[in-house]
């Protein structure tokens, strides 16, 4: 926490010319983080803490962060320093020529190859099936005016895909291309489930593909049942005497239609948890504390 603090304290000290705030939210954690948090915000009043009753998710969490900030533009970043903060200088530079969104696109990435590879192929999966342009390689970090974020504000949206968001806004963008370090410290909460999870709210949220192929699945497979049906029948009325299935064909076939079955309900059960999610309309978080709030932002402390 203190060289994700000092790293952007010393980029807008560079900047020299705007009041700022830096909002750190601390989902529950179990270390000394919270504590860390507290005494930085004791030597800096720019420094805003939220501190979470529980861990809500890397989801909902910076979601409910990013709506507390109230500057010109909101840069987002994550805390483990894989999104460099001396970026900055270069996303406000766009941002002062007009730009509403300045988006950080992984180019190269020095984590595991095979991982970043897979993100990759992913990300381009959801932009084929998407019907809005949707940003490869874009994790959310990046820049947002002032406009963006009031808009932001409006999506009802209890489970959000932040991604998704700024995909559907569309405002003209400047992309910046940079390679990203590896996570200095800490480790990832990140596990197959959580992983799972993202990549099918990207997919839920920005795509109908899903849904049309369990109905063309199920028409293939109908037109086959009935192609195969009236084989037996030509087969069996040509070999009366000669022609045996059997039972391993009739099980073979039951097994893979069933398959067929559970695979377009786990589709379709997906599209009925987002709903089941949005129409609980929860709270993004439930803060135990916050720290600094009433101090304006101001300039970088020196």
């Amino acid at each position: 926490m203190r060289e994700v603090y000092n790293r952007v304290r010393a980029v807008m000290i560079g900047l020299g010319k705007y009041r700022y705030e830096h909002l750190f939210i601390d989902n529950a954690s179990t270390d000394r983080t919270l504590e860390l948090l507290k005494e930085i915000a004791r030597e800096d009043s720019n420094v805003k803490v939220i501190a979470n009753s529980r861990n809500f998710g890397h989801i909902r969490s910076p979601q409910h962060g990013f709506r507390q900030l109230t500057g010109d533009a909101v840069i987002g970043l994550v805390a483990d320093l894989q999104d460099p903060p001396e970026l900055i200088p270069e996303m406000v530079s766009y941002w002062e020529q007009g730009y509403k969104v300045v988006l950080c696109i992984k180019k190269t990435s020095d984590e595991n190859k095979i991982m970043f590879w897979v993100r990759t192929k992913y990300y381009q999966l959801v932009n084929r099936m998407s019907n809005i342009e949707t940003y490869e390689n874009f994790t959310g970090f990046g820049l947002y005016d002032k406009h963006v974020v009031e808009v932001i504000k409006t999506f009802n949206d209890p489970y959000p895909y932040f991604r998704g968001m700024i995909a559907e806004i569309g405002l003209p963008r400047k992309e910046i291309l940079f390679n990203q370090p590896r996570r200095l410290k800490g480790i990832t909460k990140n596990n197959f489930y959580t992983l799972y999870d993202m990549a099918m709210l990207g997919i839920t949220n920005l795509s109908k593909v899903p849904l049309r192929i369990v109905t063309f699945t199920g028409l293939a497979s109908g037109i086959v049942c009935i192609m195969a049906a009236f084989f037996g029948l030509a087969y069996k009325l040509l070999f009366w005497d000669r022609f045996s299935v059997g039972t391993a064909p009739l099980l073979v076939g039951l097994f893979f239609f069933a398959s067929v079955q559970l695979f377009c309900l786990g589709i379709i059960g997906e599209y009925i948890g987002a709903i089941h999610t949005f129409v609980q309309n929860r709270p993004l978080v439930v803060e135990k504390e916050r720290i600094n709030f009433e101090y304006p932002p101001g300039p970088p402390k020196q």
